[in-house]
Order: structure tokens, then sequence, then C-alpha cells
């Protein structure tokens, strides 16, 4: 084995991604019927059970850290399961099959499905602690962003590192009781907010892609969804900085016992210390990352991003499928 096979080995590699984008595009498809008919959970099933068949057939030996939850409660995708034939690349790996099964269950938009690989043992495990407080940015926000400070002082700090009038700031936020104070601060200083019913993973990478019109993504979110998003910050030269937000004490001692840190700011290498990560997305339905499934006469047709942080490569994958390989 030479040394350049020898480190594709140990490492994900460039053809890994586009074999991911095969199992988020099965989750998508299998997702569609659902779209619209208020079963949530049916639509989740659907999606996992689709994406796990695709995933099995994947030359990688990937460890789901962050996935549908513990073994007892998630019979596929659950943490610490292997998933991948084992042959290849020794990879963490986080999924959600949809991220935004309630927007799928109302028909609304996007939702996505999606994956986040990195080098084995190098994703933070922060399953103890379900929420984190979150603030991404594009690169401007690197050395400027303090999460610890007011927002107010992180947009305006922002706005003049940007280049931008504080009036035409757009702060991504989720739209939960929990922000009211938070959505009231942003308005208060000029900037416009872009309300999220769900899915802040999108939200966060939008706020670091150019030729959109989220410049930040802010609040308090999941801390699954907030280790997937660094995977994409990564590799689109976003910035992030999350602080974990645990619910109850016992909470608290939980995420302590399993070494997380609180009161402390982890950025995007806090929460994924490799230099080497992939983000796929596949959308379920129209949303401002990508687009959703259409079935197009015997078509069905697909959009997919696919971010690799080692080329800093952004890829927009569009596929159309044979509707009759799909449908029952």
């Amino acid at each position: 084995m030479n040394s350049e096979t020898g480190t594709l080995f140990l490492h994900p590699d460039r053809n890994l991604a586009l074999e991911l984008v095969r199992a988020t595009e099965a989750a998508a498809i299998r997702a569609v019927p659902f779209i619209g008919k208020g079963d949530k959970l049916g639509a989740d099933g659907a999606a996992v059970d689709a994406m796990r068949k695709f995933l099995g057939t994947v030359d990688f030996d990937g460890l789901v850290v962050i996935g549908e939850g513990e073994k007892d409660h998630a019979p596929m995708l659950f943490n610490g399961e292997h998933v991948g034939t084992g042959n290849g690349p020794a990879c963490d790996i986080a999924v959600d099959p949809i991220d935004g099964t309630s927007l799928t269950a109302s028909g609304r938009r996007n939702a996505i499905s999606m994956i986040a690989v990195s080098d084995r043992g190098s994703m933070l495990d922060a399953s103890t602690v379900f929420y984190m407080d979150k603030i991404v940015t594009g690169a401007e926000g690197r050395g400027v962003i303090d999460i610890r400070l007011p927002i107010a002082d992180n947009i305006r700090a922002f706005a003049e590192a940007k280049g931008k009038p504080v009036d035409e700031i757009v702060v991504a936020v989720l739209d939960r009781p929990r922000h009211e104070q938070l959505i009231l601060d942003i308005r208060a200083t000029g900037a416009g907010t872009r309300l999220m019913l769900d899915g802040d993973v999108a939200g966060g990478i939008n706020a670091c892609l150019y030729g959109t019109r989220i410049d930040m993504c802010v609040g308090i979110g999941g801390s699954p969804e907030g280790v997937a998003t660094a995977c994409a910050v990564k590799a689109i030269d976003g910035y992030m900085q999350t602080i974990l937000h645990p619910q109850t004490d016992d909470e608290r001692q939980r995420g302590m016992d399993a070494g997380l840190l609180f009161d402390h700011v982890y950025d995007a290498d806090g929460l994924v210390t490799s230099d080497n990560t992939f983000f796929v997305a596949t959308g379920v339905t129209d949303g401002n990352l990508v687009g959703g499934v259409k079935r197009l006469g015997p078509i069905i047709r697909t959009e997919s991003i696919v971010l690799r942080s080692h080329s800093g490569t952004i890829r927009r994958v569009h596929a159309d499928h044979l509707a009759e390989k799909w449908l029952d």
C-alpha cells in the first residue's frame, strides 16, 4: 500500500461524499409521500429506513455519534451504531434523515435530509445535553463575534466588519417562545429577522454562504444540529461559537460526567477537531438551501449540496431518478 492509498484509507476522501448523497437522496424521496399528511413519525421512519439501507452499501466504517437516539429507542441509526461495509475510512458521522419532520408533516419549506462526516474520534458527543446557544456567521465574524456579549454588540461589530449598515443585516432565529426577547433585541438594533419554524442547520449554513440574504444565525437550538453545522461551517470557511445550554441540574451533571464543558465557548474546531469534514444535504421540501423533491412525470428530481473542508468546495448535485424504481 503506498502512502497516498494509505491516507485515503484512513481519512474520508472525495468519493465518499458522492456515495453519501445517494443516502440523503433516498431518505428525501421516501419522505415525499408524507409531505403535508400530518404524520411526522411516519415520514421519519421511512427516511431512516431508506438512509440506513443505502449507508449499508458505502465502503466506509461509519460510527454514528449523532443519530436517532439511544439503541433502546431507535432500532436504526442509533448513537454508537456502525454503518457501512466496514471497508475504507473510519469516520464519525452525524445523521438526520429528516431535519424538519414537523415541516415535512405540515408541508412547509426547508426540510432536508443530511449527513455530516469527519475523521474517527473528532466529533464532540454532546448527546447528554440537548440544547446549545449558537451564533454562526461568515468568515467576517472571526475575531469579531463573541457569543458572551449582548446580541446588539455582536450585530454592530459584525456589520462593521462586513461593511454593511446595521439595518441591512438579517439574522435567522428559530421562532420559539424562548427567543422572544432575543428577537426584540435584534430588531431594536435596526437589523431584520428571518424567523425559522425549524431547521437551524440550514439557517447556519446560509449565514456562511455568499449570495444569501442571511448574515447571521443565532439562538438556542439542538446540540446535535450544532455539531453537524460545525462540519459544514469548516467546509465553507464560516465562523461559529456555541455554549452548551442544559435545561436542568441533572442534565448538567450528566454532561459533566460525560466530560463536557459548561460556561465554555466551543467554536467549530471545538465541536469537530478534524480538518477533513463533509456535509451532505438533500432537500425534502423547497427551501433556501436546496430545492425539494419534485415529481416530473416518470422522473423524480432531487437537489443536494455537498460541502468538503479539505478542498473548500461547494457542489450542487441535481439528479433525476426513475420513479418506477422508487414507487411501490
